[in-house]
Parts: C-alpha cells; sequence; structure tokens
C-alpha cells in the first residue's frame, strides 16, 4: 500500500525562495509540518531539475515527507523521487505510471468535475484541485473556481484531492470543509521570514480544524 499525506503540501517557487533556496526552504518547512514537496521550476533545464531534486532528496532523508517532481517524469525518474504531478498538457498519467513502475506517487492536475471523473484510480494516486484562487506564483492558471468549485471537484474525484490556487493558513476551514485532503502552498511558504514557522502556522491550523471536526469543542 502505497503511503503518502496530503495535508500539507509545500510547491517549490525557485523565485519566491531565492533568499533562503528551495533546499533550505523545503527543509524548514518540513520540520515545521510540511508532509510533501513538489520541485516546480518552469525555466530550469532538467540538468538543474535532477541536480536540485537529488539535493533536496538528501535533505528530506529520514523526514517522510515525499519528493514529488512537477512535470518532468525523466527528472523524477533520475533524482529517484517519490512520484510526479503532471498537468492536463503534459504526460498522460498511464505514460508515466509506465515510465515510473506502480511505486510511484503520481499526482494529475484538474481544473474542473468532469476532468476530475476522468481520473483512472488505478493509475492515478490522488488529484490537485483547483484553482481555488488566482495566484502570480502561475500565471497561466485557470478560470478560479472558488471553494464550491474546489467542492465539485473533489466530489467527482475518485482519489484523494488536495487543494491549489492562492491558498494560506485562513483558508484551511473551507478547504477541508470542501473535502480535500490538505492544502497545498507556495507564497505561504516560499519566501516567508521564516518557513518553518510558517508551516508550523499551517500545521497547526489543519490539526485545530480537523479536531473541531471529529466533534470536540474549542
Amino acid at each position: 500500500m502505497k503511503l503518502f499525506d496530503l495535508s500539507l503540501y509545500l510547491v517549490l517557487d525557485p523565485g519566491l525562495c531565492a533568499r533562503t533556496g528551495m533546499v533550505e526552504t523545503a527543509r524548514r518547512a518540513v520540520a515545521g509540518g510540511a508532509t510533501m514537496v513538489q520541485l516546480r521550476d518552469k525555466e530550469a533545464s532538467s540538468e538543474r531539475m535532477v541536480r536540485t531534486g537529488h539535493a533536496l532528496k538528501s535533505a528530506l532523508s529520514g523526514t517522510g515527507a515525499k519528493l514529488i517532481v512537477n512535470d518532468d517524469v525523466e527528472a523524477a525518474l533520475a533524482i529517484g523521487a517519490d512520484g510526479v504531478q503532471i498537468g492536463q498538457s503534459d504526460w498522460s498519467a498511464t505514460d508515466a505510471r509506465a515510465r515510473l513502475g506502480p511505486a510511484a506517487i503520481i499526482g494529475v492536475t484538474v481544473e474542473t468535475p468532469e476532468l476530475a471523473r476522468l481520473v483512472d484510480p488505478e493509475v492515478v494516486d490522488y488529484v490537485g484541485a483547483g484553482p481555488v484562487f488566482a495566484t502570480s506564483t502561475k500565471p497561466d492558471h485557470k478560470q478560479p473556481v472558488g471553494f464550491a468549485g474546489l467542492a465539485a471537484q473533489v466530489a467527482a474525484s475518485p482519489v484523494p484531492a488536495v487543494a491549489i490556487g492562492g491558498l494560506k493558513a485562513e483558508h484551511v476551514t473551507e478547504v477541508l470543509a470542501a473535502g480535500a485532503e490538505g492544502i497545498a502552498v507556495v507564497s505561504a511558504i516560499c519566501g516567508q521570514p521564516d518557513p518553518e514557522r510558517a508551516a508550523r502556522s499551517l500545521w497547526a491550523e489543519i490539526a485545530v480544524v480537523r479536531w473541531l471536526g471529529e466533534g470536540h469543542s474549542a
């Protein structure tokens, strides 16, 4: 059985992480509670992706956090990453699965309930659902769907979903209420003065919302 936790999913941005560096940002974020880290660098060559990926893999070793590579299946294979996140215009999930094997974690970006419904649970492990809000970290994103749109995507998906798109700690309640397993963030951790503290704040909010959801009183 594949074990991974979508609760607090950090998507690295090289620009926002420039001051601290992507590897150190990831290390600190995981120390603060981040459960998955995605290497996303649209401008990087495969060689640079692999170099950064190896450094990330070393930094995250023994933490339990999973390393996911955005789009670049060959780089993920070379890094020995835990998996990939692919968009609708990138590799097909079937091709990525064939290349990476049964143990890899494969996530697919969906932007509509119709796309979520088409996901094959025999191939795909989770979906990235949204975008909930507009965000400057991904200028080419689709029309924001809000929390109602997020809930519709989550309900249509046959696999767990992580919500993405301009999300911060104050959105945790709505994200989990929509049925998502976790929250994916970029600027809420990347570029923050203290990435560990930022992650810890997000993780604390997730824990409180889940605790209240189990019927405990505040």
